[in-house]
């Protein structure tokens, strides 16, 4: 395992551009995982477990967990979890997109999650993410489709048409945001619902396959990028939370086979969690389960006491222009280390006793922390660490490494924390807690 960070950042920026989409983020996983020796588990079939095993299963194509099953017994040992999430805020396709307005074909688009809105205007656009069709059997089936160039743009009113625009003027999410895809011209055909269908089935469907449904957002086609006078940050889409996804991934890929080391990336922790494939969802319960069956000697409530999550999800850096929107003795910096995220409501599953395990287990490595809470008059994030806690019953510690501009269109990290998170990580799965 190299402790260069530039190697680290390099397959992380590629993560990071083939992740147009939750779904393909996940795909990415799902071939990182296959190409080192997992496989797949369906849920509709019989599990067959092996000692030393390693494994993944797939939920809707937008969650993922992927397990190694210890040769130790399971009730001795519980389970090491990782656990971050594949979502981020985004403009999505609503089911029929296409409107018009004073000459131009738009796309109609839903909100997703608490995204920061101003930054998607004057941006070159695509559209991915993954299609519903039926074959010519009659079979139902999805594809994941980028169509890779920019296609559509949300212009910025003219200041001197509305010169509260550096002010507060709100942004009106129905009416405001919705990107220009063509410019309809007099005389020619307006690029219209059936049109729009049609271009997606002949680029990327096989004669005799038809669209059904779609499932796509709108992304950012800058790529992501080393930025500042040294390179010391990252900017990019999407860095919350597949920065954690992906570097999970490279933590278990170097855990050993003695203990049972798991990560779990739930979809919807953006808008709540509350479904079959999030945090709030049975996913996690379920696969330990079944590992748990896969052992005639395992009891899972002892296995559940036994077992630690890592809730690891990007945290606040202190903005040097709002240094006053954090409380004066927690303003985590960029390239500082890890952060651990602390908040007495529980928005955070943090308590003393994980935090020193945590503290103790990054001493041991020389790995720097830094510490988040709110000020009191703010309110506060949450991630998947409760959540996990109240479904499955699982002790756990909320992390992360900090960034700038969160919920933005384009968000930024330090180039150093992800080496830091990724040794973090490795040691937590090859450590006892």
């Amino acid at each position: 395992m190299s402790n260069d960070s530039s190697d680290l950042n390099k397959d992380l920026i590629a993560f990071l551009k083939g992740s147009v989409s939750k779904y393909h983020a996940v795909s990415q996983i799902v071939n990182i995982l296959s190409n080192k020796g997992f496989s797949l588990l369906r849920e509709d079939q019989e599990w067959n477990l092996k000692r030393g095993g390693k494994y993944f299963v797939v939920r809707n194509n937008s969650s993922v967990i992927g397990f190694i099953n210890g040769e130790r017994s399971l009730q001795d040992t519980g389970v090491k979890i990782i656990g971050a999430h594949t979502d981020s805020p985004s403009l999505t396709l609503k089911p029929n997109p296409i409107t018009y307005s004073s000459g131009y074909s738009q796309l109609g688009v839903e909100v997703y999650g608490g995204a920061l809105l101003k930054p998607w205007f004057d941006r070159d656009l695509s559209v991915a993410g993954r299609i519903v069709f039926k074959n010519s059997k009659g079979d139902i089936g999805e594809k994941l489709i980028d169509f890779e160039r920019p296609i559509c743009v949300i212009p910025s009113l003219a200041i001197h048409l509305n010169r509260d625009a550096n002010g507060n003027s709100p942004i009106n999410p129905q009416t405001d945001i919705l990107p220009i895809l063509s410019q309809n011209i007099e005389g020619q055909k307006p690029l219209d619902e059936m049109y729009f269908n049609s271009e997606i089935s002949d680029k990327f469907l096989k004669k005799g396959e038809i669209l059904l449904d779609h499932d796509l957002n709108l992304y950012d086609v800058q790529p992501p990028s080393m930025v500042g006078f040294n390179e010391e940050f990252i900017s990019s889409q999407r860095l919350d939370n597949l920065v954690s996804c992906f570097i999970g991934t490279m933590a278990i890929l170097g855990a050993g086979s003695n203990n049972t080391s798991m990560i779990v990336f739930n979809d919807h922790e953006e808008v709540g969690s509350v479904s079959t494939t999030g945090a709030d969802g049975p996913f996690l319960d379920d696969v330990i389960r079944r590992v748990c069956y896969s052992s005639n000697d395992c009891n899972v409530e002892v296995v559940k006491a036994k077992s630690f999550v890592l809730s690891c999800d990007n945290a606040h850096a202190v903005h040097p222009n709002f240094v006053h929107k954090h409380d004066p003795q927690h303003k985590p910096q960029l390239n500082g280390g890890i952060v651990i995220k602390y908040n007495t409501k529980q928005r955070y599953t943090t308590d003393g006793y994980s935090a020193a395990l945590f503290k103790d287990l990054c001493a041991r490595i020389n790995v720097p922390i830094q510490s988040f809470v709110s000020r009191n008059d703010m309110p506060c994030g949450s991630t998947i660490g409760p959540l996990t806690a109240g479904r499955v019953g699982i002790r756990g510690i909320d992390i992360g490494i900090c960034q700038l501009a969160m919920h933005s269109c384009r968000e930024i990290i330090g180039s150093k924390d992800p080496l830091l998170l990724r040794n973090a990580l490795s040691a937590f799965l090859g450590e006892e807690l």
